[in-house]
Formats: structure tokens, C-alpha cells, sequence
């Protein structure tokens, strides 16, 4: 059974940090590009940050880059989402997802997603 399960959101200040993990299992993880995603109230699901299999980091986009930094470690199955410096513009549900390439999360084209987890900004 696959899993992804997010965890570290929660509700800050403007300026503070928070991050973000999600422990998988129920795949090869090794062998998957993540991401995470990022979808506020009325607003369409957007990719924030991604991470290849061997580490590559792709793009970040201009809202987040500068403050978000993605990393992964394989021997815990896990991805994690650094997220410095928050803004009210980033509350959000943040969602972990697992595809075989970069380009597949790219065109939101996910194997796996995580259940979700609430961060908010507050000003």
C-alpha cells in the first residue's frame, strides 16, 4: 500500500520558518522524482518545488525562489520542503507527490499524492 504522509504545517507569523516532510513507503522511492504542490483556497494546485532521483532540483518558481528549498534523503524514504521567510501569499495546503520524472510532476502528471497538510501565514 502506498503511503505519503506530510507532516510539519501548522500556523505562523510572517517571517518565520516552517518544514515540511513526507515519509513515504509502498514504493521504490529511490526511483521517483517528488515534489511538493501547493493549493490555496479558490486557486489551482501549483508546483512549488521538485527534486530528481539523483537530487537535481528543478526550477523553483519566482514566488518561492530564494526561500523554499526541497532536498530529499533516499535512506528514509523521505522529502522535506524548507520553507524560510513565509508570507501570507504561501497559506496553503502543501501536498507531497511522487512521479518517475520531473517533467511528469511538471505537467502535474502524479503517480502518488499525500493527503495534505495546512500551513498558515498569518500578517
Amino acid at each position: 500500500q502506498v503511503q505519503l504522509v506530510e507532516s510539519g504545517g501548522g500556523l505562523v507569523q510572517a517571517g518565520d520558518s516552517l518544514r515540511l516532510s513526507c515519509a513515504t513507503s509502498g514504493f521504490t522511492f529511490s526511483r521517483y522524482a517528488m515534489g511538493w504542490f501547493r493549493q490555496a483556497p479558490g486557486e489551482e494546485r501549483e508546483l512549488v518545488a521538485a527534486i530528481a532521483l539523483n537530487g537535481d532540483v528543478h526550477d523553483y518558481p519566482d514566488s518561492v525562489k530564494g526561500r523554499f528549498t526541497i532536498s530529499r534523503e533516499n535512506a528514509k524514504n523521505t522529502v522535506y520542503l524548507q520553507m524560510d521567510s513565509l508570507e501570507p501569499a504561501d497559506t496553503a495546503v502543501y501536498y507531497c507527490a511522487a512521479s518517475p520524472l520531473i517533467l511528469f510532476l511538471v505537467r502535474m502528471q502524479v503517480d502518488y499524492w499525500g493527503q495534505g497538510t495546512q500551513v498558515t501565514v498569518s500578517s
